[in-house]
């Protein structure tokens, strides 16, 4: 038996076989071989198995999230045919004699370091292509197993970390837990977890050779640790420990279709975050109110060029259909800072937190904004829809968009196009927006307060830095008065005010956020019936 303590990012408790997702790197050992072509062979074997394994992806992808972003599995099939990377791999298997995985990896190398370095963007971005199908090859040539749990039994996945092209593979109902060695609170793997309600750690500090797939595991978020191996007396504790928990969930059950109202009568109404079209299903399932956040950005991740006006305007449409009704907010493109995509030519930043991201590249890029906004005013005709403008920190930025959306609804006009104007309004998640909340509340709908960044940029600490944990305090006495400062202005215009980041769904805090008279709080969906349990058990005037 052993334990690692860890960060947990959900909290919960869940026990069953490890599924082990080692490196590439760990896999690839080079070692002489006899028969050159027999190992030719074998690759030609791992990239039918890879193209097939692609293929899968990608119609997985395509129902879950969309053709815009499932189009990165067809680019990887295809650069599976090139015709100099495999040139280059079987070069080096008959000359050098070496094995298959070696030569896949080692010419993986070479290619991704040579796009890394030409001075097209467009070619640049192939290099994390090039070392994506290599590493595929590479574990099919050495029999490990992927990422994709389809035919797997329900697992604890055990990882160094995890990206969202690994995350977008996994059958979400295989999956019973996440630990990883490294990775943030506010990784995909994490948002991931908080979705699917399922424990999360991670900065594990478990050694992954170590491990063996199908081993016994329990993870506890609570405890914020995994035990490998446990005791059978452990288990016994961890199964009924899991019992509760299960009938703690279907007491919250209960709560569907309840009112967020206190035992005093305050409401509040509770929204969920998502980032994607896929994800709408966990807000209907756990009986949000709607939803306070549509990460739009992930429709420009994992692809090699802007999406276009149509296919934004079909995956917004689709989400306010599915809604039926419910306000859906939507925030414009929040790229920059930890969200790099390379056709979007950033350029390198020093401090890309503080760089050129959000509304400052709308507002430089109009051509950007306005096809986003054109997608977003068509799909107004199609439900409840909110925008909301993210990054802001004056009053010129909120008086530019207003006029670069009046641009849009001329050309739409022009074009015979319909459209209605949704609610407008911004995130407030910068100490300058707090500051001059007063003189931004006449010219917007509403504020949505991004506690995530505001807490970031007000304690002088990056949320990435792992380093900095201690220091990181959500609960300062500075963020806190902050979002009074907010909601005050808001109400004083006349406005609503709401909390969409991870703050919102901290319990210790809801009482004190209906006191300051939040109006909307908007969390991971499977948050949503924990906030109104609490909002139904409390008092805020005691």
């Amino acid at each position: 038996m052993k334990k690692y303590a860890g960060k947990s990012v959900y909290k919960g408790i869940a026990m069953g076989p490890l599924l082990v997702m080692k490196k590439t790197d760990d896999l690839v050992k080079r070692s002489k071989i006899e028969d050159a072509e027999v190992e030719i062979g074998r690759v030609s074997e791992a990239i039918e198995t890879s193209k097939e394994q692609l293929r899968k992806l990608y119609d997985k992808a395509l129902k879950e999230v969309g053709e815009a972003n499932a189009a990165i599995f067809e680019v990887h099939e295809m650069m599976l045919d090139d015709d100099d990377y495999l040139d280059a791999i079987h070069n080096m298997i008959r000359t050098q004699l070496v094995n298959a995985e070696y030569a896949v990896a080692v010419t993986g190398d070479n290619f991704a370091e040579m796009f890394a370095n030409m001075d097209d963007d467009y070619m640049k971005a192939r290099a994390a292509d090039i070392k994506d199908i290599s590493n595929r090859l590479i574990r099919n040539l050495s029999g490990a197993q992927d990422a994709d749990l389809t035919s797997a039994e329900p697992s604890i996945i055990v990882a160094d970390d995890l990206s969202p092209s690994e995350t977008v593979q996994m059958d979400k109902s295989k999956i019973l837990a996440f630990v990883t060695v490294h990775g943030s609170t506010n990784s995909h793997t994490a948002i991931l977890a908080r979705m699917m309600n399922i424990p999360a750690l991670i900065g594990v500090p478990m050694n992954l050779e170590e491990l063996q797939t199908g081993s016994l595991a329990v993870v506890d978020g609570f405890q914020s640790e995994v035990i490998f191996e446990p005791t059978e007396e452990i288990q016994d504790q961890a199964s009924e420990r899991i019992k509760e928990e299960q009938e703690k969930q279907q007491l919250l059950q209960n709560l569907k279709g309840q009112e967020n109202r206190t035992l005093d009568g305050k409401t509040v109404n509770i929204y969920a975050n998502i980032g994607s079209v896929g994800d709408v299903g966990y807000v209907l399932e756990n009986d949000a109110g709607g939803i306070g956040l549509f990460r739009s950005e992930f429709l420009y991740l994992g692809r090699d060029d802007f999406p276009t006006e149509e296919e934004q305007f079909q995956a917004y449409r689709k989400v306010l259909q599915n809604m039926a009704g419910k306000k859906v907010i939507i925030r414009t493109l929040d790229i920059g800072a930890d969200k790099q995509v390379d056709y979007f030519n950033l350029g390198k930043e020093d401090n890309p937190a503080l760089g050129y991201r959000a509304i400052r590249i709308c507002l430089t890029q109009t051509d950007i904004f306005k096809t986003q906004l054109r997608a977003l005013l068509r799909a107004s005709t199609c439900g409840n829809l909110s925008i909301m403008y993210p990054m802001i920190t004056s009053v010129w930025e909120v008086e530019r968009i207003h006029e670069i959306v009046e641009e849009v609804c001329k050309e739409l006009e022009e074009e015979q196009i319909p459209y209605q104007m949704p609610e407008q309004g911004i995130m407030i998640e910068t100490p300058a927006a707090v500051m001059i909340s007063d003189e931004l509340a006449p010219l917007v709908d509403f504020f949505s307060i991004g506690t995530n960044d505001l807490t970031q940029y007000t304690l002088a600490i990056d949320r990435q830095n792992e380093k900095l944990d201690p220091f990181y305090d959500p609960h300062h006495k500075a963020i806190l008065r902050m979002i009074k400062m907010v909601v005050d202005s808001a109400h004083a215009a006349g406005k609503w005010a709401g909390i969409c980041g991870e703050l919102g769904a901290d319990l210790e805090l809801t009482k004190e956020f209906m006191q300051m008279g939040v109006d909307e709080l908007s969390v991971a969906p499977s948050m949503v019936l924990k906030i109104r349990q609490r909002v139904r058990e409390m008092k805020v005037n005691q």
